[in-house]
């Protein structure tokens, strides 16, 4: 195999494809990436952990067509150091590839092409395609609420279905127990059949910074076990977490009576000023609402006590609620609109928080006790 590549195309291609590898593995040829000199003058180069998998197509100079394996995070190193505007000639034999760029000279080890797994052969059944900038706007409003916990695996992602209203929508949840982030957007041609699936979270992050190369559409192919996302220059497809999604439907309010409206970016500054002193154990602030008056106030044993009075439009019964603040800003952040409703019942049932009823992306909090 030989080909020349400019470096910053290199660059790119490279720093896509490994952030697919893990640092660790057991198994020796999944640190590697595959690079395929094909004979039209293109360079493809791929990863997997095999749970996901990213396939990339760059322009490359091809001498001699072949394929070899190549240790990703090394040659990523090697070639983001390189200088600016260098040519980078990649040539391989006997079980070595030597990257050449003008007086720098690089000699890695490989492992054979033939070892490299592949988890992503075959057609898909639901095929549908959807604008990247609604692509995401789905992962942004969501992915905060994704849960870590290992434990409950089925939470580890976003879930993504149909739903056959009056006018068929495509809605993205994602939920930890704790919040629940809602979006909806208008159900694609293609998507009507579709299964309701888990996208992992690895996927999600990989997905999103692919997103910001992409104009126009992306195309969305998936099956029961399986999606892939077609960007264009670069194919990323995954393993969905195979689990039930819980019936998220239940936990968002219908009835909560009493609405207060704020402007999302001085609020949250107020929210960000007092849990300043909070604990990194609860970080919890504490609303007292009055008629058009908020104080928020965090108390800390070891630290110390914080208020701050925000202005809001609050018509109802004053009480006094708790939330973790690091959730409800992660909530707030995600408001564009100069105005947010929060509607709530009482001191301990979930509050529904959402720009307006027109919105396409609403979000649940359970209260903390303060």
């Amino acid at each position: 195999m030989k080909a020349t590549i400019e470096r910053a195309t290199l660059l790119r291609g490279l720093s896509h494809v490994q952030s697919v590898v893990e640092r660790r593995n057991t198994i020796p040829i999944l640190s590697n990436v595959l690079i395929e000199a094909q004979p039209g003058g293109a360079l493809r180069l791929m990863a997997t952990d095999l749970d996901l998998q990213i396939d990339e197509t760059i322009a490359a100079a091809v001498d001699q067509p072949g394929a070899i394996t190549v240790p990703a995070h090394t040659l990523f190193d090697i070639v983001r150091k390189l200088p600016e505007g260098a040519q980078v000639e990649l040539s391989a034999a006997e079980g070595r590839i030597t990257v050449n760029a003008g007086r720098a000279r690089f000699t890695l080890a490989t492992l054979p092409r033939d070892d490299f797994p592949m988890i992503a052969e075959g057609e898909l059944p639901t095929v549908f395609e959807l604008p990247a900038e609604t692509l995401k706007q789905i992962i942004d409003k969501t992915r905060f609420a994704i849960s870590t916990e290992e434990t409950r695996y089925y939470l580890n992602g976003i879930y993504l279905h149909v739903v056959d209203e009056a006018t068929p929508v495509l809605r993205a949840a994602a939920t930890d127990g704790h919040r629940l982030a809602r979006v909806t957007v208008a159900r694609p041609d293609g998507a009507d059949s579709m299964p309701g699936v888990i996208i992992p979270r690895k996927c999600v992050g990989e997905l999103r910074k692919l997103l910001d190369e992409v104009d126009g559409s992306v195309g969305v192919s998936l099956s029961n076990s399986k999606i892939r996302f077609d960007l264009g220059q670069a194919i990323l497809t995954s393993k969905l977490i195979d689990g039930t999604f819980p019936d998220y439907t239940r936990v968002i309010p219908t009835a909560n009576d009493k609405l207060l409206k704020l402007d999302p970016k001085s609020f949250m500054e107020g929210v960000d000023r007092v849990s300043t002193i909070a604990t990194e154990k609860t970080r919890a602030v504490k609303m007292a609402l009055e008629r058009d008056k908020i104080i928020l106030s965090v108390t800390s044993p070891e630290n110390g006590a914080a208020a701050e009075e925000v202005p809001g439009d609050y018509a109802a019964q004053g009480f006094e609620i708790g939330f973790n603040s690091r959730y409800l800003m992660d909530i707030l952040n995600q408001i564009e609109g100069d105005s947010v409703e929060v509607h709530l019942a009482d001191a301990a049932a979930p509050t529904l928080i959402r720009e307006n009823d027109k919105s396409p992306a609403l979000y649940v909090l359970m209260p903390m006790r303060v």
